[in-house]
């Protein structure tokens, strides 16, 4: 089992993520998080940028897919319905499972996946643990509450160890 809380890559936001980078890695599957990764958790619906950010991404032959550890799937499936993409929810995070459900429905390997999220110990952990590219975004809209802005500052030392930042 690989254990590490250092993503591959850091990034402000998800459109740096961009099609020929993944593209250029082999990547053919980006599972995302979606909240505070692709949205404030208090965003119901996506907005034009992240419609147009998706739909690059098909194009260039990457399939977008959520992975959620959202408990109710009404969020994600709100969220995801307008965006003509598919998600796994109650994902476990850390946990390998969700991460596999995924690239099993897929039908690719973790060598062509990767996952981004703005969480080490949720989406980074899990990716690491799963063989998958671990891509990390700082939280949209910025932490909220007490504890994610305790959970984000606690993260900081994790993410100066990046040794490919796009920030």
């Amino acid at each position: 089992m690989r254990f590490s809380l250092i993503p591959h890559r850091l990034f402000a936001t998800y459109d740096q993520v961009t099609p020929a980078l993944l593209q250029g890695l082999g990547i053919r599957l980006l599972l995302c998080d979606l909240d505070y990764t692709l949205a404030p958790k208090y965003v119901p619906h996506p907005d034009e940028k992240l419609h147009r950010w998706v739909q690059q991404m098909q194009e260039a032959g990457v399939r977008v897919m959520i992975l959620s550890n959202n408990r109710s799937p009404r969020r994600v499936e709100t969220f995801c319905r307008p965006l003509g993409i598919t998600y796994v929810g109650h994902a476990g995070k850390p946990a390998v499972r969700g991460f596999y459900q995924a690239m099993e429905q897929a039908g690719v390997t973790a060598k062509e996946t990767a996952m981004l999220g703005d969480k080490l110990l949720t989406d980074v952990l899990g990716a690491r643990r799963s063989g998958v590219l671990a891509l990390m975004v700082e939280p949209a809209g910025g932490p909220r509450g007490a504890w994610n802005h305790v959970l984000h500052a606690l993260q900081a030392p994790f993410k100066a160890m990046v040794k490919e930042k796009d920030l």
